[in-house]
């Protein structure tokens, strides 16, 4: 049995990889709902209780860990719930797969970041990030549990449209006019992960046996390209060419912030947006076999699910 800490885009993402692979799923979030299949279990439960964790994962073999506190809440909540999980994975003896992001590698210096690349983060959230990594890592090479460290960057595609920088302010305007909005400057190079390659990557690592007690970089796209790049190939595939595109400054986010958590917790990130940003993921391209959807069809694959949604009336669920 496989068991997934989270049903936002990211979980839902891992089931479906997993489903495709026949495995037996559960998932575990705050309400016990999640748009799944009827045979998919859904368990209530606060996943920063040591004592829910080991009684929720009893039976798995592989525990995924996708959840993310609120931005606003990551240094009070984050390393508590990562410690819940891990006491999960030591106590019943299942593979933990971790899922993160690249915060922890601080500003790009020239060159695309390798699962090598030194740690040097300079933001709160990047040093949450590096605490955290460090915690896992010690706990696998401590014999406590087999951990997997999984990094992608920024993500995109299917059901990630509320929070991805390719999301509903560009994908809205591609298929019905109007001008796209993005974090920070669109000309520079930046790096996406596509959704659908997160879950099955986190598949992939949570039975491949050479996967344990290292990190891997999810699979990304290896032609750089900038943001501008991406927001014209929607607008193209939306019939709506050429885009038109704003870049959201970092005084807009600081007014913002005056009244929303989540944005004023962005201006630290906005870093990953004005600088180049590129992440290399070859390693588990060459290793494991692992390689992104390309890009055309991880574009279209996007648009056509948020037309989808926008024709049921809504967003899909997060």
């Amino acid at each position: 049995m496989h068991l997934i800490f989270g049903s936002g885009p990211i979980g839902l993402a891992t089931l479906d990889a997993l489903r495709r692979r026949g495995e037996s799923v559960r998932i575990v979030n705050r309400t016990g709902h999640a748009p799944v299949p009827e045979d998919v279990e859904v368990v209530a439960g606060d996943a920063a209780d040591p004592d829910f964790c080991v009684r929720v994962a009893r039976g798995a073999d592989v525990v995924y860990q996708v959840l993310s506190p609120a931005y606003h809440r990551w240094s009070a909540e984050f390393p508590a719930l990562q410690a819940a999980i891990l006491a999960a994975a030591q106590a019943t003896g299942a593979r933990l797969v971790s899922l993160e992001n690249v915060y922890m590698y601080g500003r790009y210096t020239g060159k695309p970041f390798t699962e090598d690349s030194p740690w040097r983060p300079h933001t709160r959230k990047g040093m949450v990030r590096a605490a955290m990594a460090r915690e896992l890592l010690a706990a696998h090479e401590a014999g406590r549990a087999s951990v997997v460290i999984a990094r992608a960057s920024d993500y995109f595609g299917p059901r990630g449209e509320s929070q991805s920088n390719l999301g509903e302010r560009v994908l809205g305007p591609a298929l019905h006019g109007g001008t796209a909005r993005v974090l920070g400057d669109p000309d520079q190079p930046h790096t996406y992960t596509y959704l659908p390659d997160i879950g099955e990557g986190l598949a992939a690592l949570g039975a491949h046996p050479a996967a344990v007690g290292r990190v891997w970089h999810l699979p990304n796209d290896p032609t750089p390209h900038t943001t501008r790049e991406l927001v014209d190939a929607l607008y193209h595939l939306a019939g709506r060419a050429p885009a038109r595109i704003q870049g959201t400054p970092a005084w807009q986010l600081r007014l913002a912030g005056l009244f929303n958590p989540g944005a004023r917790e962005t201006v630290e990130m906005l870093y990953e947006f004005t600088e180049p940003f590129l992440v290399d993921s070859r390693e588990i391209t060459t290793r494991l076999g692992l390689r992104a959807t390309p890009l055309e069809q991880a574009l279209k694959e996007t648009l056509a699910s948020y037309r989808r949604a926008g024709s049921a009336g809504s967003v899909p669920s997060r």
